[in-house]
């Protein structure tokens, strides 16, 4: 007998837990890097200061955003219809990294912890769909989940955590430092500026909730409120691969809320104990 101490999978549905979860990070692990490589293809100037933190100047930067582009949407694509291990390995690496390029060039640290959902949902469908497998298997075509049930076990910590981060770094931006961008999209639909700091410090709560007790009912609630508050860049006439791209966002809560329901009570957070079958 084994036991396991974080969130848990019951035995008797895995396969549903597995399928379930597979698809959606599946999905918005491709659309995340299919909008932001839209973003490379469109030369995006915001992206100028985060070439120079390693020294290339803007005139190459703008030559090398269509590369980068490319590289992104082609991982995406190869994730969507054809996912193999090593793509995912890279879209894990370099979200983290790019998603560090913003503090690194003078933004707030929060701005790495937003964009959680751009490296925790590949690396959430790695451990669910390749590191089942040893490494010289990771080339093959994984068309289907293998995880075992301690594997599920990792996946959900790494959702669950990817949430809280996300959350937390949206809030923190709006209840730390005011993000002028943010206060531009409530404006948008009629809102005053306190808005801002208000939506801020609930995002903060809501990162607590789901540190304490994710259940699924929450985890729904932030889904949507994830889709309704990103879907203000379009509202605001920014590229929809603004909203495209922060599919991790959605995804993640969904996710874990997809292997929760599976659980009587929709809360998977109390320990329980598992057969040797079911962890092997």
């Amino acid at each position: 007998m084994t036991s396991e101490t974080s969130l848990s999978i019951p035995a008797a549905k895995p396969l549903a837990a597995r399928l379930s979860a597979y698809w959606v990070l599946r999905v918005c692990a491709a659309l995340c890097f299919i909008g932001h490589g839209a973003f490379g293809f469109i030369t995006k100037a915001a992206w100028i200061p985060y070439f120079g933190v390693v020294g290339i100047p803007e005139s190459w930067a703008y030559r090398l955003m269509p590369v980068v582009g490319a590289l992104d949407v082609t991982a995406g694509m190869a994730v969507l219809f054809a996912p193999r291990g090593l793509p995912l390995v890279y879209m894990a690496v370099w979200a983290l990294w790019t998603a560090m390029l913003r503090p690194l060039s003078g933004e707030p640290v929060f701005e790495t912890l937003e964009r959680a959902g751009n490296y925790g949902v590949p690396l959430a469908l790695m451990v669910l769909a390749a590191m089942p497998r040893p490494v010289t298997g990771w080339g093959q075509l994984l068309d289907a989940p293998l995880a075992r049930a301690r594997d599920l076990v990792r996946v959900s910590d790494i959702l669950k955590w990817t949430t809280v981060l996300l959350l937390a770094g949206h809030g923190a931006l709006g209840a730390l430092t005011n993000k002028a961008m943010l206060t531009e999209h409530y404006a948008s639909i009629g809102l005053p500026p306190e808005t801002t700091i208000l939506v801020g410090w609930f995002e903060i709560g809501l990162a607590v909730a789901v540190a304490i007790r994710p259940m699924v009912g929450l985890l729904v609630f932030v889904c949507a409120w994830k889709l309704a508050t990103e879907f203000l860049f379009v509202v605001t006439g920014a590229p929809v691969w603004e909203f495209v791209e922060r599919a991790g966002s959605y995804g993640a809560p969904l996710a874990l809320a997809l292997l929760l329901s599976l659980r009587s009570g929709g809360d998977i957070t109390q320990p329980r104990s598992t057969s040797a079958s079911e962890s092997t």
